[in-house]
């Protein structure tokens, strides 16, 4: 396995829509190998999601293990999703922190939809669904922004909370903060 070279603001990989993986090509030795770098990728830089356009692999394939939020330092289950589709289930936008590897030192308060249904393939081929809420639902979303050629600058209402991470620790950071 590999640590990869994480794609920053600027690199035109960003802002592509990345194409579906082939069904046939999942279980292929390429897209293993990928999978897992990227896991290894996202667990170097502490990150909580990862998606193949950051590692300049412009394809439809995010990894996600983000940090439960009651139990600081505790790890859900690792999710791969291929070729991931995603369905609002609840209206309600709650804006909160939001972070991103390919836009490092960089925090700001992103409308997400706190309820969703996630349609995808995991690393063996095998179709899923489940429903995600809360923080899970918005790294999901996060990701699926990356698949789509969006960053969450794209999302923000506005820029009045976009600090750098010194400052945000400074002044914006509460105790209960991740």
């Amino acid at each position: 396995m590999s640590i990869l070279k994480v794609a920053k603001l600027g690199n035109p990989v960003l802002r592509e829509v990345a194409p579906l993986v082939p069904a046939d090509a999942i279980k292929g030795q390429e897209i293993q190998r990928l999978v897992q770098d990227m896991v290894e990728t996202m667990r170097e830089y502490g990150g909580v999601g990862l998606a193949a356009p950051q590692v300049h692999r412009s394809l439809q394939i995010a990894v996600i293990e983000e940090l439960e939020g009651s139990e600081k330092g505790r790890k859900a289950a690792l999710q791969v999703l291929i070729n991931p589709t995603l369905t609002i289930l609840a209206e309600r936008l709650e804006e909160d922190w939001e972070g991103c590897l390919s836009i490092p030192d960089l925090r700001g308060r992103v409308p997400r939809y706190q309820e969703i249904r996630v349609q995808a393939r995991d690393h063996t081929g095998r179709k899923v669904e489940f429903k995600a809420k809360g923080f899970h639902a918005r790294v999901i979303q996060h990701e699926h922004d990356h698949l789509l050629g969006k960053v969450f600058f794209d999302r923000m209402r506005n820029f009045e909370s976009l600090t750098y991470l010194r400052e945000f620790s400074r002044y914006w950071k509460k105790e209960d903060d991740v």
